[in-house]
Formats: structure tokens, sequence, C-alpha cells
């Protein structure tokens, strides 16, 4: 069901915990499957210097956050706006389709780090997360 890279992020996540004096922090949600993540990053030039992330969830929440963490550390802050849930995915090898919407929210926790460091104000994606493409027995987030 799941690729090894998928597997080998879960079980050996990079770039974790808290970053003190983060530039940006980002916190997303699915209120129905209980996912949570959180992000932070460290800009210097414009550049991502330094990103690390606290996810509750799934095998798969955790990896897509593990590799997002991965796919922007270094590049420019422009740069790691444009990462899509489909990069996330692709990188991962593929996502179950059940468990895509992990992959939106790696990238909506990165997208909402950046906004913070920009100063740009977001809602909260926490209670306002929806996926009305999937019924909700899509939304059951155990590995």
């Amino acid at each position: 069901m799941y690729t090894d890279k998928v597997m080998d992020h879960f079980e050996n996540p990079r770039n974790v915990g808290e970053l003190e004096g983060a530039d940006g922090v980002g916190t997303v949600g699915n209120a129905k499957c209980g996912d949570i993540m959180k992000m932070y990053i460290k800009v210097a030039d414009d550049k991502i210097t330094d990103i690390k992330f606290k996810t509750f969830g799934c095998g798969a929440a955790i990896a897509t956050s593990s590799i997002a963490t991965e796919l922007v550390k270094g590049k420019s802050v422009k740069e790691a706006q444009e990462l899509t849930n489909k990069a996330v995915a692709e990188a991962l090898g593929g996502l179950p389709p059940a468990k895509m919407h992990c992959s939106n929210l790696a990238a909506d926790a990165l997208k909402k780090a950046i906004d913070n460091y920009l100063g740009l104000e977001t809602k909260n994606e926490c209670e306002d997360h929806h996926h009305h493409e999937h019924n909700d027995f899509d939304h059951g987030c155990s590995i």
C-alpha cells in the first residue's frame, strides 16, 4: 500500500521538532481525520536555511511533512511557495488515493509558514480545511 520511500520517511522522519525564533510558523489540520501539521522556517537572504515540523497524524501525514521539508530546505522563498501537493506525493513515489489529502496538508503548512514570514494574514486551516471530494470513510488516517 505504501512505497518504501513513504515508509522510510515515516520511520525516520527528517527535520522533526521546533525552531526557536522561527521566522515563520504555519499550522494546518484536517478535523475529519485528525491530522495536524505545524511547520517552522528560518529565512536568510531570501532562502529557507532551516525548516522543522511537528505532525500529529498518520504515517502518510508524517512522511509528507518530512519530504516537504527536504524538498524546500535551501530553496528561495519563491521556489518554496511553488511546492505543490502533487510534487510532495511524487517525491514519495506516490500515495494511496485516500491519503492524498496528507500531501495537501504538508504543502499548505509550508505555505502558511511562508505567509506568516511575509506578514500575510491567512485563516485558520485547522477549522476550515475540507475535502468535499471524499466521503468520511476516505479520511481514516491509520497506517
